[in-house]
């Protein structure tokens, strides 16, 4: 009985020891850096999604304040393009629990504001002058997406960036043509 005594905490320490190794056990956890979002990711998310909604709405004014049929096809380009990568980068944002980016930040609000009472040739020069300055802002922000550590913010950017590189130069081509 003696023996079967000292025997017991031995046991018991084999037992504990193999359990932490146990890689099936639940609480052992894998940590995949691939869903991790970092702070770069997080704001990637925010700010993109931001730009794409700012986008979609001046593009819509510029559908009906515009009477240049160029404006109005890149309008039209504009509406879609970003509703579709807003609702790609939103499902990223989703399943990162990354919430922001639904609203139009203030300086953007103001320009939108300008816009919207513009009408014809006098709308189309802001416009394209922002649409311009905006893709080349967003050009910058994908392109330092595409090294983040976050491999579906990564792809994404990857993905989109041949697109608003197109959008910049439309924009540059349509605003010298107005000159």
């Amino acid at each position: 009985m003696k023996k079967l005594i000292c025997l017991l905490p031995g046991v018991l320490v084999l037992v504990a020891l193999s359990a932490c190794n146990d890689n099936k056990h639940p609480n052992n956890y894998n940590y995949n850096t691939d869903t991790v979002i970092d702070e770069s990711g997080s704001t990637f998310i925010k700010q993109g999604l931001e730009a794409g909604l700012t986008e979609i709405r001046v593009a819509k004014i510029a559908e009906t304040n515009s009477k240049n049929p160029r404006i109005i096809s890149f309008a039209k380009m504009m509406v879609a393009d970003y509703t579709l990568a807003g609702d790609e980068l939103e499902k990223i944002g989703i399943k990162n629990r990354v919430s922001g980016g639904d609203s139009v930040s203030a300086s953007h609000q103001q320009i939108i504001a300008g816009l919207s009472s513009k009408l014809g040739i006098i709308f189309d020069a802001p416009y394209m002058q922002m649409m311009v300055s905006d893709h080349e802002n967003a050009v910058r922000l994908f392109t330092q997406a595409t090294q983040n550590k976050n491999s579906a913010i990564q792809n994404f950017a990857k993905k989109v960036l041949p697109t608003l590189k197109m959008h910049l130069d439309s924009a540059k081509a349509i605003a010298a043509s107005l000159k």
